[in-house]
């Protein structure tokens, strides 16, 4: 499989990679940079929307395999239907991505610009997909049918640092849909998660509603988090919430997309 990935790439003659520092982006960035060497190049974007520390994972990653880091910063904030935050706000997000990637690689002579999308993510909502194919960008990955159980095992074989990493979406997947995306909103859950990871804790998430913060946790971890409910609520109501409390259920990747839609347009 990685030597199917590698011609893949290679036959490109160069690349970008949208590097977010996350284990299917770090595994594309890996393939690239042994495809293509001093020809791949991996962007990472900055933005209220970044969760405190992973841009530094992101440099430490690109350093371990081998390919030249950048950053840019976005401003998807300053988009109307971004801030809306209805069903479609990835699209706007990638959007703004793909477009400063794909004007990037136009300018300094890139063939292509490559995501992390794998196979898996043709089960859930990905509207960034839609984003993506408008402006050109490849998924190796999918293209191949990669699952996610299979990015951490290839990332494993390449050594790459982050393929046990969990997943961390932009922040702004913590806000229900028709709640508007704002800097202080997205400022909060980062404290708040900042303040639960510092208790130990790895994988979660709190979910944004209003002036409650609504901590999920890995299945291994909840049962520890019910024992140390109060640490943990103390934690999430000094990023700012009134009202803190766990989910009884674990952590599930897009459990906001179950969740009545508001305000829904097509993009």
């Amino acid at each position: 499989m990685v030597e199917r990935l590698e011609t893949r790439i290679a036959d490109l003659g160069s690349a970008i990679v949208a590097f977010s520092g996350g284990v299917d982006s770090s595994l594309v960035a890996a393939l690239a940079a042994r495809a293509l060497g001093h020809s791949a190049l991996a962007v990472t974007a900055v933005s209220p929307a970044l969760a405190t520390g992973e841009l530094d994972g992101a440099r430490h990653v690109a350093e371990a395999i081998g390919i030249a880091p950048e950053t840019i910063t976005t401003d998807e904030l300053a988009s109307e239907d971004y801030r809306r935050n209805d069903r479609y706000r990835c699209f706007h997000c990638k959007t703004e991505l793909y477009g400063r990637l794909t004007e990037i690689a136009r300018r300094r002579g890139y063939a292509a610009v490559l995501s992390g999308a794998n196979a898996d993510d043709m089960g859930d909502w990905r509207p960034g997909l839609s984003a993506a194919e408008d402006h050109g960008v490849l998924h190796p990955l999918l293209e191949a049918g990669v699952t996610k159980g299979q990015v951490r095992e290839l990332a494993r074989e390449l050594g790459v640092p982050s393929a046990q990493k969990p997943a961390s979406p932009c922040l702004a997947s913590r806000i229900p849909y028709g709640t508007p995306v704002e800097r202080t909103t997205l400022e909060r859950i980062d404290a708040a998660e900042r303040a639960v990871k510092a208790l130990g804790f790895r994988e979660l998430r709190v979910r944004h509603h209003g002036d409650l913060g609504r901590l999920e946790v890995g299945g291994d971890e909840l049962a520890r988090a019910r024992r140390e409910r109060h640490a943990i609520e103390r934690a999430i109501r000094g990023a700012g919430y009134d009202r803190a409390e766990i989910d009884p259920k674990p952590f599930r990747s897009g459990s906001l997309n179950q969740l009545p839609v508001l305000g829904a347009a097509t993009p």
